[in-house]
């Protein structure tokens, strides 16, 4: 399989198949395809992966499209302003993103949930206690919310970030909670109670512009009945 990733501020990322090869997507991703690609619905294994998926965000069903015939295209798009990441899972080297992300994938990809190790950074850390895991062998393809900026932390190196930045990182980097010191800076700072420290060894992909934080702007203007 071959692709491309086109477009700002809503990507599109377009995706050449070869007779036989598959894609598997969350529900409503598709944008365009050729006529050659044939679609299934499925629960993607057993009823338990089904609800995890759900827990995690996404639906408990999945499409699979699959190439008939010679080549074919597929096209998925995302929802929100941002970028779509292309990211390779090997055995390995598994990776947690936040609820939601999904967009497509290798068959060979695996989606599961995964909790947070320490139940305070899932209560408090901005993107809940399930998160979604991606494991196995293949690409997969991620919406991350406005531009992805991406670092990579040495053993026991940390980064603080504020709640809701956090898109993507490596299992092997540890999530914590750390409380804003100072009664002043809680009430006036305008940074919440809380600020989510990340812990090498690992690679982490931040986000700039969190769907929160974009409806906590834009609430003040919207009209109410």
């Amino acid at each position: 399989m071959n692709y491309e990733i086109k477009g700002t501020p809503l990507p599109v990322v377009i995706m050449t198949l070869n007779d036989g090869e598959s894609i598997k997507t969350q529900q409503g991703a598709m944008s365009w395809m050729s006529p050659n690609m044939v679609m299934s619905t499925n629960a993607g294994g057993s009823i338990g992966k089904a609800f995890g998926r759900m827990l995690s965000g996404e639906s408990m069903f999945q499409n699979v499209y699959t190439c008939k015939g010679g080549n074919g295209l597929f096209a998925a798009s995302s929802s929100f302003p941002g970028e779509i990441m292309a990211l390779e899972i090997k055995p390995g080297r598994s990776i947690v993103a936040q609820k939601t992300a999904f967009l497509a994938s290798e068959t060979g990809v695996e989606m599961s949930i995964h909790f947070q190790k320490k139940a305070g950074a899932g209560f408090f850390g901005g993107e809940g206690f399930i998160l979604q895991k991606f494991s196995g062998n293949g690409l997969v393809f991620l919406e991350i919310d406005g531009s992805v900026i991406e670092y990579e932390l040495a053993a026991g190196q940390k980064m603080i970030i504020d709640t809701g930045s956090l898109a993507v990182l490596e299992e092997t980097v540890g999530v914590e909670i750390q409380a804003v010191k100072g009664v002043g800076n809680v009430l006036f700072g305008g940074e919440g109670l809380f600020n989510t420290v990340l812990t090498g060894p690992g690679k982490i992909w931040l986000q700039t512009m969190p769907k929160s934080t974009v409806a906590t702007s834009v609430a003040p203007f919207i009209a109410t009945k």
